[in-house]
C-alpha cells in the first residue's frame, strides 16, 4: 500500500530520460506492478483501473507544475555550492510532496485493502518473502569492504547520471563521504520486514473485523507515516538519524566536487525533467 502511493513521485525522480514515455504508460505499469503483489480478481480489475486512471489525471493536472518550479529551484540551487542542510530540506519537501499524493490516494488504498481476500493477503506475504530472498542475496553477503564498495558503485551509478564522468580524485572524495554513512544491512532486513509484517496485520484485521471505512483509512495513513519514519526508530534512532545526516553530507559533496562544467551537465539534465514535467502537465 504504501508503495503504491508512493510509486509515481518515485517513476517521476527515477534519474530516467524518458520521463515523458514512462508517465505516459504510468497507469498500465502502475496497475502491473499492483497486479504483481495482489493478484486482482476479475471483479477488482475494472474498478482499479478506473481508479488509476482517475489519480493519474488529477496528478498530471495538479502536480506537474509544481514539479517543474520545484526542479527549477534545484536546478538553480546546485550552480552554487551545497549545504546538507539544504539537502536535507529537499528530503522534507519530498516527503511533504509524497504525503500530498498518499492523501489523494488513500481512498483509492482504502477502497483496496477492504475488498482484499484472504488468498490475495497470502500472495502479497509470498511476494515479500520472494523481495527479502532478492535482498539477502543482494544485500547481505560478502565483507564490510565488499558492502562499502557495492554501495559506493550505486551512488556513483547515479551521481554519473547528474554530472557525467568524475576523475579519479573526485571519486576518492566521494568515497569517503559514502563510507562515512553507517552501514548495517542486517538492520535495514529487519526493518523492511517489520514494515511488511506490520502491513500485513493491518490488512489481516481489516479482512477479518471489517471496520468502518473511516478507521481503515486512518490505520493505513498512519501505516505510511511510519514507513517514512522507520518501524524501529525508537529503538535504532542513532543509526537512522546518522544515517540521514551523512547522506546529506554526501550529496552534498557530490554537487561541491563537480566541476563548472559537471555542474552544466546537472543543469541539463534537469531542464530535460522541467521540460517534461511542463510538456505532460498540458496535454
Amino acid at each position: 500500500m504504501a508503495k503504491w502511493s508512493v510509486f509515481l513521485f518515485a517513476c517521476l525522480l527515477a534519474g530516467c530520460s524518458a520521463i515523458r514515455l514512462g508517465y505516459a504508460n504510468g497507469d498500465t505499469v502502475m496497475y502491473w506492478w499492483l497486479n504483481g503483489y495482489v493478484d486482482f480478481t476479475n471483479e477488482q480489475k475494472s474498478w482499479v483501473k478506473a481508479d488509476i486512471d482517475d489519480f493519474m489525471v488529477w496528478h498530471r493536472k495538479t502536480q506537474l507544475n509544481d514539479y517543474a518550479q520545484w526542479l527549477t529551484q534545484l536546478q538553480q540551487r546546485i550552480q552554487q555550492p551545497v549545504t546538507p542542510e539544504e539537502v536535507m530540506g529537499d528530503y522534507v519537501a519530498t516527503k511533504k510532496r509524497i504525503m500530498l499524493v498518499v492523501e489523494k490516494a488513500l481512498p483509492q488504498l482504502t477502497n483496496l485493502a477492504m475488498d482484499l481476500q484472504p488468498e490475495q493477503i497470502a500472495h502479497l506475504e509470498k511476494k515479500f518473502a520472494s523481495n527479502n530472498e532478492s535482498y539477502r542475496k543482494e544485500y547481505l553477503r560478502g565483507s564490510l569492504e565488499d558492502r562499502q564498495l557495492f554501495r559506493f558503485k550505486k551512488v556513483m551509478k547515479q551521481a554519473e547520471y547528474w554530472y557525467g564522468n568524475f576523475n579519479r580524485e573526485q571519486e576518492v572524495q566521494i568515497r569517503a563521504a559514502s563510507d562515512a554513512r553507517p552501514l548495517n544491512n542486517e538492520l535495514w532486513a529487519a526493518e523492511r520486514k517489520l514494515r511488511q509484517q506490520e502491513l500485513l496485520r493491518i490488512l489481516k484485521k481489516i479482512q477479518a473485523e471489517h471496520p468502518p471505512r473511516d478507521a481503515v483509512a486512518a490505520m493505513l495513513r498512519q501505516y505510511i507515516e511510519r514507513s517514512f519514519d522507520n518501524f524501529s526508530y525508537a529503538e535504532n534512532k542513532e543509526f537512522f538519524d546518522n544515517t540521514r545526516s551523512s547522506a546529506s553530507n554526501m550529496v552534498a559533496v557530490i554537487a561541491n566536487v563537480a566541476t563548472p562544467a559537471q555542474r552544466t551537465h546537472a543543469v541539463k539534465r534537469l531542464q530535460a525533467w522541467i521540460d517534461d514535467c511542463k510538456t505532460l502537465a498540458a496535454r
